[in-house]
């Protein structure tokens, strides 16, 4: 069968600080044409609406998924979706991905017919099944399957993440990714789940606490087919077991990989496995992203980090021993006033490293969507993309988005401001000798993307599609929260 695949667009924040190609649409991508289907990807955070209406007509799929592991992205997708079922009525239109597994009736009602399906939960075990279901004639069976009439089985969950590989040769625009000043930037996932349960993250209910890793020869043999120089490692949190960390590093000094690359660990994880990190830097890493979310330990408690201020604080003075570059993300709540946003600009002055904030927002999928006793102040989906406030604010709305645009812009001067513009144009003068523009148009957008009259003018946009509201949940029972389970007292590996 003829299966097109698309991504919708990007995100507020990808509009400056990344654009990451869509490794899990890959992946999906390498199962189905793993058992012989046709496959195409469009990706819409680097091609446009006539390049997908172009492929549509030429390719003319029997199917098409959307992946929507963002929800912001829902509206712009149920718009795909009609235009594509009044292009092709008997194109089988279906929508996969993280957000949309949370939440997946009710799009399916908002969509009203356009979308013939959502599959939650992990899409490359799903895909295969699907795609023969539907030559067959009846998709009730796949596991993980949601119709307007019912679910189907639960969700499958694939026991090595070292298959299907990403079908990367299938982008056509893989110069345009990047993060930051890795520009290109491939991605890669050595591991996938996370067995931390902080209150923000639908990560440990999506995949139900489970953890697994990928073998030393496949992240090894990945890696080595990867052309760009720079390469992001996905995982929600890198080198939980140290000697995962270790095998891998072993696999690519045997095969003499050079990448400069970039993850994601938490402090606590850094502090422990310090001997891991330091091999990776002999390896090229060079960036970290440390999700600290917050300053004190009240914030902490409140976001069920399960690390100190001072671990946090440790950590940092490890990776500056190190050599690596820290991004620091802090999660601000709508209930900051002024007072509390100068100390977090004094706090990010004061640190070397970069400061990055996003919103606190109840996502479905996480435990603080069941238990946030504020109201939610908007449904609409676009506005849940952890740069705009969905609950209320304690300062007025728009001194509100004063406030953090004000704290975001000092620290955005602080890292591309005069003072670093030597640093900055060394880097930008070897990637625009390499033709790599990304990061030299990041230093520019930043204004036009964030500012407070933007921010207010998207919540009075007309909203067509909602999300729903909360349903209750007894969240001491943690498995009701989940997208995929597994039995009692087994760990998946």
């Amino acid at each position: 069968m003829r299966l097109l695949l698309v991504h919708p667009s990007a995100l507020m924040y990808s509009e400056i600080f990344l654009r990451l190609e869509p490794l899990g649409l890959e992946r999906v991508a390498g199962a189905a044409r793993d058992a012989g289907h046709e496959v195409r990807i469009v990706d819409l955070q680097v091609s446009d609406g006539r390049e997908l209406a172009r492929e549509f007509a030429t390719f003319r799929p029997h199917a098409m998924g959307v992946s929507l592991n963002y929800l912001a992205n829902i509206p712009e997708a149920i718009g795909l979706a009609r235009a594509a079922k009044g292009a092709a009525p008997h194109c089988f239109v279906f929508f996969g991905g993280h957000s949309v597994s949370f939440v997946a009736e009710d799009v399916l009602e908002q969509a009203e017919g356009a979308v013939d399906a959502v599959v939650r939960g992990e899409g490359e075990p799903a895909v295969v099944p699907l795609l023969e279901a539907l030559r067959d004639g009846g998709v009730d069976g796949v596991p993980g399957i949601v119709t307007t009439a019912g679910r189907g089985p639960e969700p499958q969950m694939m026991h090595s993440i070292d298959s299907p590989l990403p079908a990367r040769d299938l982008m056509r625009h893989r110069r345009r990714y990047f993060i930051g000043e890795l520009d290109p930037c491939a991605s890669i996932e050595f591991t996938r789940g996370c067995p931390w349960d902080c209150s923000f993250c639908s990560a440990w209910t999506f995949y139900g606490r489970s953890y697994r890793k990928t073998s030393p020869d496949a992240a090894g043999a990945e890696l080595a087919s990867i052309r760009e120089p720079n390469v992001f490692i996905v995982d929600d949190v890198a080198f939980i077991r140290p000697e995962h960390g270790h095998a891998i590093a072993a696999e690519l000094e045997r095969r003499r990989i050079r990448k400069r690359y970039y993850l994601e660990t938490r402090s606590d994880v850094l502090l422990r496995n310090e001997e891991v990190f330091r091999r990776w830097t002999r390896l090229g890493l060079r960036y970290m992203f440390l999700g600290m979310e917050a300053i004190d330990a009240e914030g902490l408690d409140l976001y069920r980090k399960r690390v100190s201020p001072d671990e946090n604080f440790r950590a940092l003075e490890v990776a500056r021993r190190l050599g690596i570059n820290v991004a620091i993300n802090l999660i601000v709540d709508p209930g900051w006033d002024e007072e509390r946003f100068r100390l977090v600009r004094e706090f990010a002055l004061a640190v070397p490293e970069i400061v990055h904030l996003t919103v606190m927002t109840p996502y479905p999928g996480t435990e603080i969507w069941h238990t946030e006793s504020r109201r939610l102040t908007t449904r609409d989906y676009r506005l849940f993309d952890i740069q705009h406030a969905v609950v209320p604010t304690a300062l007025p709305l728009d001194a509100f988005y004063r406030e953090l645009v004000r704290t975001q812009a000092v620290i955005n001067r602080k890292h591309l401001g005069l003072r670093t513009a030597v640093g900055a144009l060394r880097v930008l003068g070897g990637n625009l000798a390499r033709g790599q523009t990304n990061f030299a148009r990041m230093l520019w957008k930043f204004n036009r993307v964030y500012n407070p009259a933007r921010q207010m003018a998207d919540h009075r946009r007309p909203v067509r599609y909602e999300l729903p509201l909360p349903q209750p949940v007894d969240i001491g029972s943690r498995r009701q929260l989940f997208v995929h389970t597994r039995p009692s007292g087994r760990r998946t590996q």
